[in-house]
């Protein structure tokens, strides 16, 4: 990934003449990359930053706060892996092995920020439907918000899980959708708890997109088996069609992992280009300057407003072929 990114900073960084003194492909790589500290903003030419507990085994379980290896590239055994080195940006120790790390990042962070916020949202909702009868009176607060959504979520496991069993897996896909939804919100905010690249990062969408798999493989029917290993074929296109069947449910996880992910990236990505060029123009002039924050501000705009939308697109289809692959494999023979 990070070759990737850094193709498309150069192509944009070409493209938009960067000024000397203006490094785009770190202003985008601190925003789109994780990292062991959440940078806010900066104070009389000093970055004010929350500083995450670094959480290492290493022949026993090591614990330090960030700023003591960031401060001067190292600590102790470990140092930070320096940029064009193996493991680049992570702790290493001195000899460049990388441990056991299960580090607070930035993204753990927001990813337990938003666990929070999702149950105190999903608690308050409950609450509200046990105090009120809701066949006599019309939601409201937050309960009113949530309602259209999980029942736009229930309704779509209804029509493609089937009659008998989407009550069992309404519950996970409700909150994968709210999950995904929070997230996508809270990164396209600009400010702190926002910011954080969550659903653009490969790791997190790959693990949304595990537990579908896994959901969808272990509950099962034998007929879903059935059609993966012995499908109803010629005898002779058996053995090829079942190959083509196993790789096909190998796939789908793939493709939710990266459809959420690239999305996701590219949507950040082009809001700090839309960014980058009010800083760019900078060099050239008050009018240029004036002129590209104008249009700058603008299309900044029109591309959150556009976030929005995608990162509702985004949560909606992802959830939308867990319940179609769900249901493909609660299928019975007829």
């Amino acid at each position: 990934m990070k070759k990737i990114l850094a193709i498309i900073v150069m192509l944009m960084s070409s493209a938009l003449c960067r000024a000397d003194d203006l490094d785009i492909g770190e202003i985008i790589f601190d925003h789109v990359l994780d990292s062991y500290e959440w940078h806010i903003t900066d104070w009389k030419g000093k970055p004010v930053a929350i500083h995450l507990p670094v959480i290492l085994f290493d022949h026993g379980l090591k614990t330090f706060n960030s700023h003591k290896i960031l401060e001067t590239g190292s600590y102790g055994n470990y140092h930070i892996a320096a940029k064009g080195e193996p493991h680049e940006g992570k702790i290493v120790r001195a000899d460049g092995s990388k441990p056991f790390d299960i580090s607070i990042t930035k993204n753990v962070l927001q990813l337990m920020m938003n666990a929070l916020l999702l149950l105190v949202i999903v608690l308050l909702s409950a609450r509200w439907y046990r105090r009120h009868d809701a066949l006599k009176e019309h939601p409201t607060g937050i309960a009113a918000l949530m309602e259209p959504l999980i029942m736009m979520v229930h309704d779509m496991a209804k029509e493609n899980i089937g009659e008998e069993d989407y009550r069992r897996y309404s519950p996970y896909l409700l909150t994968v959708f709210l999950f995904i939804l929070f997230s996508n919100f809270i990164g396209i905010l600009p400010f702190f708890p926002g910011g954080a690249n969550l659903t653009g990062n490969i790791a997190c969408t790959m693990v949304l997109a595990l537990f579908t798999f896994f959901t969808v493989n272990l509950t099962g029917t034998k007929h879903y088996y059935k059609e993966i290993f012995s499908p109803d074929v010629p005898g002779l296109l058996k053995p090829l069609m079942a190959v083509i069947e196993f790789f096909s449910a190998l796939v789908k996880p793939i493709s939710l992992t990266i459809r959420l992910f690239a999305n996701m990236l590219a949507g950040h990505i082009q809001i700090l280009c839309m960014v980058c060029i009010i800083f760019i123009m900078g060099k050239m002039g008050m009018a240029m300057t004036a002129g590209a924050t104008a249009i700058s501000v603008l299309f900044g705009i029109f591309l959150d407003v556009l976030e929005m939308l995608i990162s509702f697109i985004q949560a909606y289809i992802f959830t939308m072929l867990s319940s179609i692959y769900i249901g493909m494999a609660r299928q019975k023979a007829e």
